[in-house]
């Protein structure tokens, strides 16, 4: 990782720490999730870089994946179990990190989120597996008595790349991959009190560019020189777009041309917690980004 890299990395999670010390006065019973979400994606260009997914704000059972459409009139309510995931990027160099915020009475569910994360933030260095990683965040996990979520995993962070290289599973697994120093990371334990496991529902707002190729329509042209343009191959929201017609997004998703990130809830309806954090791998340690 050379100095730029460097600079812009840590620029991007000093911004989403300073984001995040808002999250907890905004996200209250009888707020508006678009009023949140909106709020997080404005504060992150106001202080200097851009968002480099839309504002993910999954409740109870979501896991992942969702985010209000424009005139989202829903609000949250009292027992919720609220996870914000934001991210930023300065010319690219991604920071993500993920907080819980309960609504009702789910401390436990969270603080296994929580401790999971830092204890495998602990055993990071350049040489580690990230087999042992998994074993530290489902141990701990298992130790507050819930399971982990074991098709979501932590991942690598390259430029323009939210989701890369290496997967960081939330459970033991025989062997992974082996840490080198200058590796950005984001380790990010779902935990749940249901069976562990996540599928698509259908709803979906949020996309990205997955294979550009030449379209006739003068509209389809517009709506994907915008999304080049704009978002390149960071996922962006269908709120976003200038126009969006959902005949126009339905259709290139199924020319491959764009790839659709539907939301995730856990199967058995199970409360899922989660919290998430970016580090940079160092010789003997993890280099904090989001914390």
């Amino acid at each position: 990782m050379d100095d730029e890299a460097l600079e812009k990395t840590l620029k991007a999670g000093e911004i989403l720490k300073e984001v995040s010390k808002y999250l907890e006065e905004k996200v209250v019973v009888g707020a508006k999730l678009i009023e949140v979400a909106e709020f997080v994606e404005n504060k992150i260009v106001e202080l200097g870089a851009l968002p480099a997914f839309p504002c993910n704000i999954s409740i109870n059972s979501d896991a992942a994946h969702f985010t209000p459409a424009k005139n989202d009139e829903r609000v949250f309510k009292k027992g919720d179990l609220v996870k914000i995931d934001i991210g930023a990027h300065i010319d690219g160099y991604i920071a993500d990190m993920a907080i819980s915020i309960d609504l009702g009475d789910h401390s436990e569910l969270i603080k296994a989120s929580k401790e999971a994360v830092f204890n495998a933030i602990d055993a990071v260095k350049a040489g580690v597996d990230t087999a042992k990683l998994g074993k530290i965040i489902e141990d701990t996990i298992k130790g507050y008595g819930f399971k982990p979520v074991v098709n979501l995993t932590g991942h690598g962070l390259l430029p323009y790349i939210a989701h890369a290289p290496p997967s960081i599973y939330n459970y033991a697994t025989q062997r992974g991959v082996e840490l080198e120093e200058g590796m950005v990371i984001a380790i990010e334990p779902f935990v749940t009190d249901g069976v562990g496991r996540v599928s698509e529902r259908g709803e979906c707002e949020i996309y990205s560019l997955l294979n550009p190729k030449p379209v006739r329509l003068k509209l389809l042209r517009d709506l994907l020189s915008e999304i080049s343009e704009k978002y390149r191959t960071l996922p962006f929201a269908k709120r976003w777009l200038t126009k969006a017609p959902e005949i126009f997004i339905s259709k290139l998703v199924r020319e491959g041309v764009l790839r659709e990130y539907p939301v995730l809830s856990e199967v058995s309806g199970g409360l899922v917690s989660q919290w998430e954090h970016t580090v940079i791998v160092e010789k003997d340690s993890a280099r904090p980004v989001t914390f």
